[in-house]
């Protein structure tokens, strides 16, 4: 364990920089929404953000937020939904080993949780946006963020868009995040609450008492070590380990190297901190996997691997797609595209950021299965049987939605999607569901309280896009407010 991490004896603390009721280490997502329910809650408050301003990589992020279970917005947009509904997808959705109990407290908190967020300040536009795409176009409220209208979900649950985005005023596509939009507001309120903050603070241990209760923290700011004080509770809200090399060698090393979705200060210090006390970890090998390529191509044509066989549902949630590229094809896939679709998804509502060409053009399958040096005869087959079956509107082998259905014509193109993945951990600290902090033993760590992406949250090996930034302003509410109780 490094020297810095060690826990410190509060009886050695000579002096304290800082003192409040509540500290929280953190200013992204899960930092203001603790911050705010600690205050409501009465208490003193003090957020120690690493960087120079708040926000965090919610800050940077397209915006989503998943909730359901039939909230305003949901049913402004003209969509039904309920919590049974709701917890069946993400109980599918969220992979092997996913925390039910958790799921059950998440999605029977979902539309209330919506509406504190809309009583921050948080604004939603009642509009769907119903193309393929990582997030709107434009500054829609409402999309399908994890697949529930693709199989094998739409066969599982109603499928119910849950992907809220709070609205961006004059977004531009690449310039600006709907994320900000989620902190900024959250911010105001927590400031308007008598929150006080302090930045480019980088947190280095936890302060404990003689029984083990956590009592303040030990940080560094401008080259001096500072102690701060916490006479209530500490919350951890530091982000997750996409930027510690160590970890994500030791936990998800297919995508070590590569975080997409991160910032540099997720680098795992307030998690190793936690452990340094004793603290469990959970599901620390899950992943969220982008896939680089524009949705809009990946629905008008069909991904093989490297034998030239179809995988995985093209109109499925893109992260799933990457996910199960990365981690059951060997990182090694291929979209074949014909002319007309490379024209459709040019000619779509698509911010074209990531639109791919292919590599390879040829008027003939059997051609193009020979210059990518697939095995003889496997493009040509998979092309035969998807076309025969697009001829009657249906997809009898991955179950791919008639929508997108079309027979694959000339000339027929390929796009490269070798180790075009990338993503973040998401496994973290183990937790209540009250945010307490729980020691290997199972029972929960005095004072310490932890809540986002430093935690193991709600997935566990699948993903949808909003749940990040919705368990973690969930459980950051709760983290605050189990703080300030003390």
């Amino acid at each position: 364990m490094s020297a810095e991490l060690r826990p410190v004896s509060a009886a050695s603390v000579t002096s304290w920089d800082h003192e409040a009721d509540v500290v929280i280490a953190g200013y992204g997502v899960a930092g203001a929404t603790a911050a705010v329910e600690a205050a409501r809650a009465g208490a003193d408050v003090l957020v120690l953000e690493r960087a120079g301003a708040w926000g965090g990589a919610a800050a940077l992020a397209g915006g989503f937020i998943y909730l359901g279970g039939g909230t305003p917005l949901q049913t402004a947009c003209g969509f039904s939904d309920s919590i049974d509904n709701m917890a069946a997808f993400l109980n599918t959705a969220m992979g092997p080993g996913a925390d039910t109990e958790r799921i059950a407290d998440y999605c029977a908190g979902s539309v209330a949780h919506f509406e504190w967020l809309v009583d921050c300040g948080v604004p939603f536009k009642p509009e769907f946006f119903g193309e393929p795409g990582w997030e709107p176009l434009g500054d829609q409220g409402l999309m399908y963020s994890g697949g529930e209208d693709a199989y094998p979900f739409n066969t599982i649950a109603e499928p119910a868009p849950r992907g809220h985005v709070p609205k961006m005023q004059n977004k531009k596509q690449g310039q600006a995040s709907a994320g900000f939009m989620l902190m900024k507001p959250l911010v105001q309120t927590a400031t308007g609450l008598g929150v006080q903050s302090v930045y480019d603070v980088r947190v280095q241990a936890l302060i404990v008492e003689s029984d083990g209760r956590v009592v303040g923290i030990t940080a560094r700011q401008y080259g001096t070590d500072i102690a701060i004080k916490a006479r209530s509770g500490v919350v951890l809200a530091t982000g997750s380990f996409a930027y510690n090399e160590s970890m994500m060698a030791r936990f998800t090393p297919r995508i070590a190297g590569r975080p997409i979705s991160a910032v540099e200060h997720h680098d795992g210090q307030g998690i190793r901190m936690a452990q340094a006390l004793g603290a469990d970890l959970a599901h620390t090998d899950a992943t969220e996997v982008a896939f680089l390529v524009d949705p809009q191509q990946l629905v008008r044509g069909i991904l093989v691997n490297a034998r030239g066989q179809r995988y995985v549902a093209e109109d499925t949630y893109p992260g799933r797609a990457g996910q199960h590229t990365l981690y059951y094809q060997e990182d090694k896939a291929f979209l074949i595209i014909d002319e007309q679709g490379q024209d459709g998804a040019l000619a779509s509502q698509t911010p074209k950021l990531i639109l791919r060409k292919p590599k390879w053009v040829c008027e003939t399958v059997a051609e193009l299965e020979a210059e990518m040096g697939l095995p003889f005869g496997s493009l040509q087959d998979t092309v035969a049987r998807y076309n025969e079956g697009a001829e009657r509107g249906e997809d009898p082998l991955l179950h791919k939605k008639a929508r997108w259905l079309r027979p694959l014509g000339s000339p027929i193109g390929a796009i490269d999607l070798r180790h075009a993945t990338g993503g973040f951990s998401l496994g973290g600290l183990r937790t209540s569901l009250s945010a307490e902090v729980l020691h290997v033993s199972g029972e929960p760590i005095p004072g310490l309280y932890a809540a986002g992406r430093c935690t193991a949250g709600l997935a566990a090996w699948g993903y949808a896009s909003g749940i990040s930034l919705g368990d973690g302003s969930f459980y950051g509410r709760r983290a605050g407010r189990s703080a300030a109780r003390g």
